[in-house]
């Protein structure tokens, strides 16, 4: 009995071992150009990542059995490159991806299929392994929970040129909004401390972790390249409605201009920058 793996093509193949996920981007002839189809499978496989504790990932470019050595070895770098790419635009650490290579052609006889045609598309693809974290690798620093809260600075005497983080405001990996009872209700917080502070104007600042270049991130629910800027406005909306006159307000997209340095998941963040105190208010 013939064995046929052309579903592979249309199923979201997510294969899961004990310590790593798999995941697979099929390509058209001498393309290396990501299909729609395929990258919105790339995208659910990405959203699975965010509950993961990820070692590293792994992304290795192939070829079907056609062109010269050469060409098939720069073909399969650029549809890793693409990958890495796509991963990048979705605040994926750049420094979580281990391997971006580009492995040239794959025998015809890795596959069990007597279609020619059936085992090259399956060839023409990238294979992205991500190893989860052992338990025993985790480790859980408490030195957050040794800072004052973010309602706690807010509480006090503010001054011009202030930064204040907002933690516990964590946004989803790729998204503008927040879903988590805990982040909503520090927000809630921080917008009745800010509607008592009627002399305190401020800047909120979107950031996104993760791209190239200090690029900005696409915002996966409007597809457009203004992810902390969105971020941002997404907390300006929210203090509006809670009563924060909008003229105390502005809000900016900084990008990744400015990065923690630490777990990727901090930089997916809202800051606000005190510009103007007044104290008759």
């Amino acid at each position: 009995m013939k064995k046929t793996y052309l579903l592979l093509f249309f199923c979201f193949n997510l294969a899961i071992s004990q310590n790593s996920l798999k995941h697979e981007v099929y390509f058209e002839t001498n393309k290396h150009e990501v299909l729609s189809t395929e990258e919105t499978r790339l995208l659910l496989f990405v959203s699975t990542l965010d509950t993961i504790s990820i070692e590293k990932i792994a992304i290795y470019g192939f070829c079907d059995d056609r062109g010269t050595e050469n060409y098939n070895l720069k073909l399969s770098q650029n549809r890793a490159n693409a990958i890495k790419s796509i991963f990048s635009d979705n605040e994926i650490s750049e420094s979580l991806i281990t391997n971006i290579d580009g492995k040239g052609e794959i025998l015809l006889n890795i596959v069990k299929e007597d279609d020619l045609i059936k085992i090259r598309g399956l060839n023409r693809k990238v294979e992205i392994i991500v190893t989860k974290k052992k338990l025993s690798n985790v480790i859980i620093s408490d030195d957050r929970s040794k800072k004052k809260t973010t309602v706690e600075i807010l509480s006090e005497d503010l001054k011009v040129g202030d930064k204040i983080t907002f933690d516990n405001i964590l946004f989803k990996n790729g998204y503008s909004y927040i879903s988590s009872i805990e982040s909503k209700r520090t927000l809630e917080e921080i917008a009745n401390i800010l509607v008592e502070k009627k002399g305190v104007y401020f800047t909120i600042q979107g950031h996104v972790c993760c791209t190239q270049n200090t690029r900005d991130a696409v915002d996966k629910k409007t597809k457009i390249r203004n992810l902390s800027l969105a971020r941002a406005k997404y907390v300006y909306d929210y203090l509006i409605k809670k009563g924060v006159n909008k003229n105390r307000m502005k809000y900016l997209g900084m990008r990744r201009k400015f990065p923690l340095g630490g777990d990727p998941m901090f930089d997916r963040r809202v800051e606000i920058l005190i510009t103007y105190v007044d104290e008759k208010k």
